[in-house]
């Protein structure tokens, strides 16, 4: 793909950024799951993302049964196998706001609680701790001024810089994407494929290094002359 359209538009520079999450504690807990509906019910918005999205970040020793906490909650505490199922298709990708993400999680749970009188407990060391984190954001001092440049510079980006621009970005830009695809906008026509791309693909279920694979991909697919 020719890269006129990004020499003649006057856009700035893409600032590759690298972040961490610090964890903090909300003092919401559970035992059993109406405890758990309530504390859906309590936890910051901030709760909702984190117990999502953070895993992404968290050293992983063997691959998780589930990709949400709360998912593998009601499974490992509460050993309740359909509610973890039923937990686990829930994709944060789908919902515009953490709010209506909180909704769909609460009634799922209500759904298993009106099912029967009996509710689901966990041991008294298997509490679930809703949490909330702060992203800390570091400037790596990279700057990216051409897409044709932006597959090899991919390759050698951190697990941090993929969450910052691939997951965190979904939370900060305008149109609820990614920082490449935002940053591509400004380059005309050209690379409208390439955003598209880029806008279709689902990281939930990735760990960050596909992601970074996966974006990687696609940048060398449309500028193969920039591998």
């Amino acid at each position: 793909m020719p890269d006129t359209a990004a020499e003649q538009a006057e856009v700035v520079p893409f600032a590759v950024r690298d972040c961490a999450l610090i964890t903090l504690a909300t003092a919401i807990k559970a035992q059993n799951l109406r405890e758990f509906r309530d504390g859906l019910e309590r936890m910051p918005a901030g709760s909702v993302y984190h117990h999502f999205w953070g895993r992404l970040l968290r050293p992983q020793f063997d691959e998780p049964e589930y990709i949400s906490d709360f998912a593998s909650w009601a499974y490992h505490g509460l050993h309740e196998k359909s509610l973890a199922e039923q937990l686990s298709v829930i994709s944060p990708v789908d919902f515009d706001d953490p709010e209506s993400l909180r909704l769909e999680l609460i009634e799922v749970v209500e759904q298993r609680l009106d099912q029967s009188e009996l509710v689901p407990w966990a041991r008294a060391d298997q509490q679930f701790h809703f949490l909330d984190s702060q992203i800390v954001v570091f400037d790596t001092g990279l700057r990216i001024e051409r897409p044709s440049e932006m597959g090899a510079c991919l390759a050698t980006l951190s697990t941090g810089s993929i969450y910052y621009h691939f997951i965190d970005a979904r939370n900060r830009t305008e149109q609820r994407c990614d920082d490449f695809s935002a940053w591509l906008a400004g380059f005309g026509e050209d690379v409208q494929p390439l955003r598209q791309a880029l806008m279709a693909v689902d990281p939930y279920f990735s760990s960050l290094k596909e992601i970074g694979q996966i974006v990687t991909g696609i940048f060398r697919q449309f500028f193969p002359e920039g591998t």
